[in-house]
């Protein structure tokens, strides 16, 4: 994650989610949430108590997608440890063991029974969108389809560079390949890569019809290509090339080429793509300023992987900071936009998404998606769902 933010500004102004598996390094992006003081967890930024889950009035819909989603995160809300210091594996045991043949016709129930609401911070949240994007695509190369989408390279490692000192090897070491004498250099960049860097070796798994649509997915880090008989090959983040990501809608800002003034394209994905596309010179010269390359793997299953490694669905997903939410904890929304509104499950992270009652909103894939995403900026209250008895036990842990 994500990676996510696809038509708003936002996105296009610096990039936003992406849906990366659990372990996996997200996508760089430039954070887009307005300015909040900097805390590192969930404990240091307060917790109180929230109204009743009954005074949320869940839906059966809503209620039920979220029971599904929950039950898809409970086999790492169990075994993994909660950065945002909430809650402990064991906490999550009674909610876990009763989904498992909760009916989903009395969902709202569920939640009811296990949770509580809890107020994190002053709860104030913004919330954005991201979606699954769908482009074309073949299974092998033709006319008309001949951007290679790579999987991801053997040599690529972590290593240090022998001009760096050892006591200043600290952290993990940089990405990169090791040349023909065996010296340790940074790995291809994307005008490299353009420049058929990694052809003929055998890494393609699929090819897109429009280079400047999987310049877009690339920022995204997963999507699906559609070929021209229906099929659809679904494709996830598996690495990154180490290289620097620039966001080019803040050079074509710069530059002057986007925005409101006479003779500027949009400041919008559409204005971007139609610029790149009408100034095909100029646009791959733009495209390679971002040397950042994203390599991909085929994914088998019903929907994109979040960063807990568990599909992630429509209306039903979100991403958040997992120091202040723990992952696979449901969310509820109240905003001014109402499509935001309701239950979510925290499946996922981004690179933008940080900071307390930060949130991603996931809308899947197709051109709705693309434009509820797009448009999705909204402002309102968020609560964690926890179980029943957390937020006692932290206030009285108290000093």
């Amino acid at each position: 994650m994500r990676q996510w933010l696809a038509l708003a500004p936002f996105f296009i102004l610096s990039a936003c989610v992406r849906l990366v598996p659990e372990g996996a390094e997200p996508h760089p992006a430039i954070p887009t949430a307005p300015a909040t003081p900097v805390v590192e967890s969930a404990a240091m930024a307060g917790v109180i108590r929230g109204p009743s889950v009954g005074a949320l009035e869940l839906t059966p819909g809503d209620a039920g997608t979220a029971l599904a989603s929950f039950l898809d995160s409970c086999p790492k809300l169990l075994s993994r440890t909660d950065a945002s210091g909430l809650t402990h594996g064991a906490d999550w045991q009674p909610a876990c063991k009763a989904a498992l043949s909760w009916p989903a016709t009395k969902a709202p129930d569920f939640f009811l029974t296990h949770f509580e609401t809890a107020r994190v911070g002053d709860a104030q949240a913004f919330a954005t969108g991201y979606f699954e994007p769908e482009i074309a695509g073949c299974s092998t190369p033709q006319p008309g389809c001949e951007q290679p989408v790579y999987s991801l390279p053997p040599e690529l490692v972590r290593a240090w560079p022998d001009d760096v000192p050892e006591d200043e090897r600290t952290g993990r070491p940089p990405l990169g390949r090791y040349d023909a004498e065996d010296k340790f250099v940074p790995y291809y960049d994307r005008a490299e890569i353009d420049a058929d860097a990694l052809a003929g070796r055998g890494l393609e798994i699929a090819w897109a019809a429009d280079p400047v649509e999987f310049f877009f997915l690339q920022i995204q880090g997963s999507g699906r290509l559609k070929t021209h008989d229906g099929d659809v090959i679904r494709i996830g983040y598996a690495g990154q090339n180490g290289r620097e990501y620039v966001g080019i809608g803040s050079v074509m800002r710069e530059r002057g080429l986007i925005g409101d003034g006479p003779g500027q394209y949009p400041a919008s994905m559409q204005g971007i793509m139609q610029y790149l596309r009408e100034h095909p010179d100029e646009g791959h010269e733009l495209m390679e300023l971002n040397k950042s390359w994203i390599f991909f793997r085929v994914l088998e299953g019903d929907g994109p992987l979040g960063a807990l490694g568990v599909p992630v669905r429509r209306e039903s997903s979100v991403a958040a900071d997992p120091r202040f939410v723990p992952l696979g904890a449901p969310v509820w929304l109240s905003t001014d936009r109402r499509e935001a509104n309701g239950l979510w499950v925290a499946q996922d992270t981004g690179g933008a998404i940080k900071g307390a009652n930060r949130f991603d909103t996931f809308w899947g894939a197709g051109e709705d998606a693309r434009t509820i995403a797009g448009g999705m900026s909204a402002r309102g209250e968020a609560l964690i769902l926890l179980p029943k008895g957390t937020v006692a036990r932290l206030n009285a842990s108290k000093p």
